[in-house]
């Protein structure tokens, strides 16, 4: 520690921040602003935001995207002991992922009504037959990733009338 100051680990709200800065790059490329990142150990090892549009691919969420950027910066394709910050609740294809790789923690913004796997639509990481558990909690910064989604769709509206 150096005198006089006081070094604080990073919290949720600091990495669902850079979760939100990656959304935004997404909403920037007219892709559905969802952001992610990977940290182990109070570190950033993963990024990701949605791209499915400009990938041409169903399966380039930005969950996905982080868990690749990390497998591939750790050179595993799992990830025990990693925390997964993403601005929105994960569908039912993220959270399998999430589960493959051994994620430890999810922590997302935003619930999802129409999509979302823990809790808004099914539970998914509550079923105990699976093989891999990981603890999940929502609602970190659930206001600001709730108001990029609205303000979004609200101007995909404005402008397809």
């Amino acid at each position: 520690m150096t005198e006089g100051y006081e070094v604080l680990p990073l919290g949720d709200d600091y990495f669902m921040r850079e979760a939100l800065s990656l959304a935004r790059a997404a909403e920037c490329l007219g892709e559905v602003p969802v952001g992610a990142v990977v940290v182990l150990n109070g570190q950033i090892v993963g990024r990701g935001f949605n791209s499915p549009i400009g990938e041409s691919d169903p399966t380039a969420h930005a969950e996905i995207a982080a868990l690749r950027d990390a497998a591939r910066n750790l050179g595993n394709y799992r990830l025990p002991g990693c925390e997964l910050y993403v601005t929105l609740e994960p569908c039912a294809m993220c959270a399998g992922a999430i589960m493959h790789a051994r994620i430890a923690r999810v922590i997302y913004g935003a619930r999802d009504p129409k999509t979302g796997v823990h809790g808004s639509v099914v539970d998914l990481f509550g079923v105990e037959r699976l093989n891999h558990h990981a603890s999940v909690e929502g609602g970190v910064l659930a206001d600001e990733c709730s108001a990029l989604l609205s303000q979004f769709f609200a101007a995909r509206r404005r402008k397809a009338s």
